[in-house]
């Protein structure tokens, strides 16, 4: 998508394809790092490692969330519904283990 000017004949993109590009690249460099997701809609908590992003979408396989059935299996997150991501890097806080089998 871009826009085209009265003015010129240069086209660019809006902020908000910059803004999708820029967060897609966010994920595509986060790939085989531990991730924590949150979303709007059930069942809202994801963390696991970040295995592969096909196009929009985040492909997690998924440790922990707020339903243990839901658990140890893929999940295909689309980018744009996450509110909020934490993406582990080498010096940066972990994301804690949560885990009930103590």
């Amino acid at each position: 998508m871009s826009r085209k000017t009265d003015y010129t004949e240069w086209e660019y993109p809006t902020v908000n394809v910059l803004h999708d590009q820029a967060l897609v690249e966010e994920f595509i460099e986060g790939i085989g790092k531990n991730i924590f997701i949150m979303t709007p809609s059930f069942p809202y908590v994801f963390i696991g490692k970040l295995v592969e992003v096909i196009e929009d979408q985040a492909v997690v396989d998924v440790k922990v969330t707020s339903i243990s059935e839901l658990e140890n299996r893929q999940w295909y997150i689309h980018i744009h519904q996450i509110e909020v991501f934490y993406i582990q890097q080498k010096g940066q806080p972990r994301i804690p283990e949560l885990r009930d089998d103590y």
